[in-house]
């Protein structure tokens, strides 16, 4: 099978090449999933340069999001999937036509999702959701600040916000990214690269300010000043690239709660939780409350996966930027 192959640590994923490698086989606990699609993730480029935590043995495949066909089972792997589903999922190893997963890992693809769409859903929805509704339980009516709303997350965010009843206030920093936050749910938009736009946020709200921050970005410390009392932030992430350090001063004045949200530690620390958000995720989907975003332009096969990582690096992309592997055949889709 053709798939990208990194065997030493690179200055840049224009050095990423395809090569052809044996195809994988599934171990007891395993399945093998022909890959339709796969997502693209700013942590690919970071550890093919050796800068993430995760840091598999050379040779490797990079890659972490899916979805594709199943056509093979190994016969001790207990599960209720049969050969020709329709899956997503997530896994190291993900840029190749083929790949092996372990069956826990692996969810249905809803009738009314495609393949594209559903190659981004496994770690921006989840984690969207997990935060708005589990960590900060935003209520119906309560504004909700959410950063850099075109992304994968923001845009995830937007839509679980909204079907949480929420008034939605959007940050991005061009007026496009701005539109497509508004075309998606948004009730207002603010451009974060204006000097004032916590006075904006605070105007929007009456004087009142957010009752909810999502920040995957790295502006609490921005955030605070339009902030509601007993407003609860969530740290998401720091797509800025500095981790603040955070005034306590300000969180005591205003009664502020500061939320972590790592929902990739659910795993290993609230398996039940896991369970929880996909059950109401999923059904969320199958009556299209949510529908996932995929950035207009799907690249095409393995050799265009560095052109999609460096468009999301110089944040060219919005919504989920998403490969094509194989030559996807037509999927439901609601693009």
């Amino acid at each position: 099978m053709k798939a990208i192959l990194i065997e030493k640590a690179l200055n840049s994923v224009d050095q990423m090449t395809v090569h052809t490698v044996p195809d994988p086989v599934p171990e007891k606990g395993e399945i093998l999933v022909d890959c339709k699609a796969a997502g693209l993730n700013f942590f690919d480029i970071l550890q093919v340069q050796e800068k993430y935590q995760i840091k598999p043995p050379y040779p490797y495949i990079p890659g972490a999001e899916f979805a594709g066909v199943i056509t093979q089972i190994h016969p001790e792997t207990k599960t209720s999937f049969k050969i020709g589903d329709r899956v997503f999922g997530s896994t190291q190893g993900c840029y190749a036509e083929k790949l092996t997963v372990a069956a826990k890992n692996l969810l249905p693809i809803p009738n009314n999702i495609s393949f594209e769409q559903a190659a981004g859903l496994f770690i921006t929805y989840p984690t969207s959701y997990v935060a708005l509704a589990i960590r900060a339980q935003l209520k119906k009516g309560e504004w909700c600040l959410i950063h850099a709303a075109a992304g994968g997350v923001g845009l995830s965010a937007v839509q679980i916000a909204k079907a949480l009843g929420a008034k939605v206030i959007a940050t991005a920093g061009s007026q496009e990214k701005l539109d497509v936050a508004l075309k998606n749910g948004a009730d207002f938009a603010v451009n974060y690269r204006d000097k004032d736009w916590a006075a904006q946020v605070l105007k929007i709200t009456g004087g009142k300010g957010a009752d909810v921050i999502y920040d995957p970005v790295g502006l609490i410390n921005e955030s605070l000043r339009c902030a509601a009392w007993c407003a609860r932030v969530l740290v998401v992430g720091f797509a800025a690239g500095t981790i603040e350090k955070i005034p306590a001063n300000r969180i005591l004045l205003k009664n502020i709660s500061v939320v972590g949200v790592h929902w990739g530690a659910y795993g290993k620390h609230d398996v039940a939780t896991i369970a929880q958000v996909w059950t109401e995720l999923l059904d969320l989907f199958a009556k299209e409350k949510l529908v996932p975003v995929v950035y207009d332009k799907i690249y095409q096969g393995l050799d265009s996966v560095k052109t999609g990582l460096n468009d999301l690096a110089s944040r060219k992309t919005f919504g989920k930027a998403i490969v094509a592997i194989n030559a996807v055949a037509p999927s439901p889709s609601k693009l």
